[in-house]
């Protein structure tokens, strides 16, 4: 008998439509058959979230979301770093509720790693540090490094954008990480390409926020879907 994958969602706080398809998209091929993923995207935030008010202001959607899909749903991803909503959901929720940054920075400190984050927005990292306090991380933080420039239209330029990360990967390294991660849900793709790059493990967020959920679901990581 073949027992269908679970049904995730996955929430983009950001408010933009090609965002949530690029982060959908990465977010299948991770799962590949393990789960079936669907997206919604918040409208009352900007297209980018890059700062601690905006990132504090777009929770509110996310957990009305979150409660909309309650009974619909087995679980729930909200790909924006920061994890917005994402406590108070897990709080409400009998399903499980993963963030992007809680998950990679899990997956970034296995084994008592060391780690940082190369991210393109410096007037979130009060909330990215403050969110592995809140997980317990902090004594293996090394802090976050941060590419120049306007960090939207950086995002939209996809070989600047990889080269401006890999040096704030190498920055990061200097820092002391032992892993590093790719901090934001619309830097998906430059994430998936930089991990090719280095000795380091380099984390991308929704992949683990992914692969924490097959997890969280009792799904084995050979994705197998049929049972007797």
């Amino acid at each position: 008998m073949t027992v269908p994958s679970p049904y995730v969602l996955l929430i983009n706080p950001n408010s933009s439509q090609a965002t949530t398809e690029m982060m959908l998209d990465i977010a299948r091929r991770t799962a590949s058959g393990r789960l079936r993923l669907v997206a919604a995207t918040a409208n009352r935030s900007p297209s980018m979230i890059v700062n601690d008010l905006q990132l504090a202001e777009s929770a509110a959607q996310v957990i009305e979301i979150g409660l909309a899909h309650e009974t619909d749903c087995a679980g729930i991803i909200v790909s924006a770093y920061g994890d917005p909503g994402v406590l108070e959901l897990q709080e409400s929720l009998a399903v499980p509720v993963i963030g992007i940054c809680e998950a990679s920075m899990i997956a970034a400190s296995q084994g008592g790693r060391k780690f940082g984050v190369a991210t393109v927005t410096p007037n979130l990292a009060d909330a990215i540090a403050a969110r592995a306090a809140s997980i317990g991380l902090s004594h293996l933080y090394t802090g976050i490094r941060c590419t120049a420039g306007d960090p939207e239209k950086l995002a939209g330029e996809r070989d600047r954008l990889r080269i401006e990360l890999e040096a704030a990967i190498k920055l990061c390294i200097i820092d002391g990480a032992d892993a590093v991660i790719i901090g934001g849900g619309p830097l998906g793709e430059a994430a998936e390409h930089l991990r090719t790059l280095f000795d380091i493990p380099i984390i991308a967020p929704i992949s683990s926020a992914v692969e924490q959920m097959v997890v969280a679901l009792g799904k084995d990581a050979l994705g197998e879907k049929e049972r007797a």
